[in-house]
């Protein structure tokens, strides 16, 4: 990609804010995920993240990780199948000892101009990987998850605008407000807090992997800030919400958008 996806600030310095806590990511091999696994490090966590099939990907991240001296573990998987979901989670457990913080990633998109063109295989894989991980991966980690534990799920601005060419990914993403705000409720005396955060247009390797050329070329361009976000902004609002500075906050999206009125 160019330009490169801006993953880390280096310069500024993290604050202990995960300290030792563990943090479990999906999709960690490149761009938001990636940027939150960094970011992560950086807080002091442990980290755990999962990924595709993206082994070069997979190794960076582990690099930049282990550039602040953090402990990584990671595992190739399905996040659509249950089983490497379990898998997953339990060999984190095994190594780590706690769950901490959860942070549902993950994600596909696959552009199609009209509802009739979107065939029952793609409406299936995208609503596996993008909202069926997600009950997958907190049912598992639920039971290693203490009071003070939190989870954000990443849904998108597509949640609250709708995108013509991504229904069936902007369905999912609907769905992730929904469950999240549901299941904040249903944690809330466990001491479990869950959020979500909505990224606007983020400049990762989803975008030219998705769209066309002439449209990379405007991406992000019509949002007040006029443009795209970089995965290290969206990292932050993520950071923000796993740590204690959130401490009285759950059930709740933050948009990370630009500008973009659509939110809710």
């Amino acid at each position: 990609m160019w330009p490169k996806p801006q993953i880390d600030r280096p310069e500024r310095k993290g604050a202990d804010r995960l300290r030792d806590k563990v943090v479990l990511v999906t999709g960690g091999d490149s761009g938001i995920g990636r940027a939150t696994v960094v970011a992560a490090a950086k807080e002091g966590g442990r980290i755990a993240f999962a990924y595709l099939n993206e082994e070069e990907d997979a190794r960076e991240t582990e690099r930049l990780v282990e550039q602040y001296g953090a402990p990584c573990f990671s595992l190739p998987g399905d996040v659509g199948d249950e089983r490497f979901c379990r898998d997953f989670v339990e060999r984190a457990f095994q190594k780590f000892g706690s769950i901490d913080v959860l942070v549902n990633n993950a994600a596909e998109q696959h552009v199609s101009e009209r509802l009739e063109d979107i065939s029952a295989e793609q409406l299936e894989r995208t609503f596996r990987t993008n909202i069926f991980s997600q009950f997958y991966i907190v049912k598992a980690a639920l039971p290693h998850m203490m009071q003070g534990g939190t989870i954000v799920n990443i849904s998108s601005v597509t949640a609250y605008e709708g995108s013509p060419s991504l229904i069936d990914y902007s369905s999912t993403k609907g769905a992730i407000v929904s469950f999240s705000r549901a299941l904040s409720n249903s944690l809330v005396e466990r001491g479990i807090r869950v959020n979500v955060v909505a990224p606007g247009p983020i400049w990762t390797p989803l975008i030219p992997a998705t769209f066309p050329e002439e449209r990379i070329e405007n991406f992000g361009k019509n949002v007040p800030m006029k443009r795209p976000g970089q995965p290290v902004e969206v990292a932050a609002a993520v950071i923000f919400l796993a740590s204690d500075d959130a401490s009285y906050i759950t059930g709740q999206t933050l948009h990370v958008n630009g500008g973009e009125a659509g939110g809710g």
